[in-house]
C-alpha cells in the first residue's frame, strides 16, 4: 500500500510510536534497527507489516526480508514521511510493525533459575539496559510490576540492543497477583531465595548465597523497593562502594548487572 500523505494509516504509525494506550489497544508496536528487526524474526515474533520507501535504494538485507517474511500488508511511504516516522538521525530503511505477546503461561525455566523483578521502572534506558543484561547472563524471566514505563516503548527496545526479543518477560500490576506468582515459584522451587536490593549497607552481596534458585527484587530508580517487597525478601543485599567514594549507590541497571554477574560467578559459569 502506497502512502504519500498523513492519512489515517500513517497517523496509526505515529500513535504506535508515541501513545502507550493506543499501542496496547492495537496490540502492535514498531521495531527499528537491523539488530532489533533481525532479533524479532529470529525469535519468532509475528511481523504484521514492513514500512519502507521505494524512493530510496534499499539494501539486499531489506529486500530479502520484504520478500521472505510473510506479512499481512506492507507500506511504501514517501521519503519525507519515512524520515519523519523514523526515530533515527539517519533515516531507517525499514521499520517493522510487530504483534505484542501476552504474558507467557508456561515459560521453560531451567532447573536452577535466576529471575529478576523490576518494581515500577520509570526510565526507558534503564529498563532496556537491564533487559540486555538479563539476556547476557541467561536470566530465565524478567517481571515488570506496577505503574511503569511501557516495555514496548521504542527507546526501551532500542536500549536492549536486540535482547528484548530473546528474554521471556511478564507484566504484573498488583501486589495480590505478585504474591500469587511468588507463592507458585516457592512451591516449584522450595529452596528459592528472594534477594532484595538496597543502598543502605545491609548484607554484602558476596555474603549472599546465590547458587540456589534466586529471585532478585530491584526497586524503582527514585523510591527503591516498596515496603511490601522488602517484607517478602529473605535478605536485603548491598553492593559495596569503594572507600571514600562519592557515590553511595549504582544506577539501577548497573546494580542489576553487578548482581547478575555475582550470581553467575558463584555458580562457576
Amino acid at each position: 500500500m502506497k502512502i504519500s500523505t498523513k492519512n489515517a494509516t500513517y497517523q496509526k504509525f505515529e500513535v504506535l510510536l508515541t501513545n502507550r494506550n493506543k499501542r496496547h489497544r492495537y496490540n502492535e508496536f514498531l521495531i527499528e534497527g537491523v539488530r532489533n528487526i533481525n532479533g524479532a524474526i529470529k525469535n519468532n515474533w509475528q511481523i504484521n507489516s514492513f514500512i519502507y520507501s521505494r524512493e530510496r535504494k534499499l539494501s539486499n538485507w531489506a529486500w530479502d526480508l520484504i520478500c521472505e517474511v510473510k506479512t499481512k500488508v506492507n507500506y511504501d511511504l514517501s521519503e519525507s514521511l519515512m524520515a519523519e516516522l523514523s526515530g533515527k538521525e539517519d533515516t531507517s530503511e525499514l521499520i517493522a510493525v510487530a504483534e505484542m505477546k501476552g504474558n507467557a503461561n508456561e515459560i521453560r525455566m531451567s532447573e536452577n533459575p535466576i529471575m529478576v523483578l523490576f518494581d515500577r521502572p520509570s526510565n526507558k534506558g534503564n529498563l532496556g539496559t537491564l533487559i540486555r543484561s538479563c539476556d547476557a547472563f541467561g536470566v530465565d524471566e524478567l517481571v515488570i510490576t506496577g505503574h511503569s514505563v511501557d516495555i514496548y516503548e521504542p527507546d526501551v527496545i532500542s536500549a536492549s540492543m536486540g535482547s528484548f526479543f530473546k528474554l521471556p518477560f511478564r507484566r504484573i500490576s498488583d501486589n495480590k497477583e505478585i504474591d500469587e506468582y511468588i507463592a507458585g515459584l516457592k512451591a516449584k522451587y522450595p529452596t528459592l531465595k528472594i534477594v532484595g536490593t538496597t543502598a543502605h549497607k545491609e548484607t554484602n552481596i558476596y555474603d549472599v548465597d546465590m547458587t540456589t534458585p534466586v529471585l532478585f527484587l530491584i526497586g524503582n530508580e527514585t523510591d527503591g523497593l516498596s515496603q511490601h517487597y522488602c517484607e517478602i525478601c529473605d535478605v536485603m543485599a548491598t553492593i559495596p562502594m569503594g572507600e571514600g567514594s562519592a557515590a553511595s549507590s549504582f544506577n539501577v541497571s548497573c546494580a542489576g548487572t553487578v548482581l547478575l554477574y555475582e550470581a553467575i560467578r558463584q555458580r562457576g559459569k
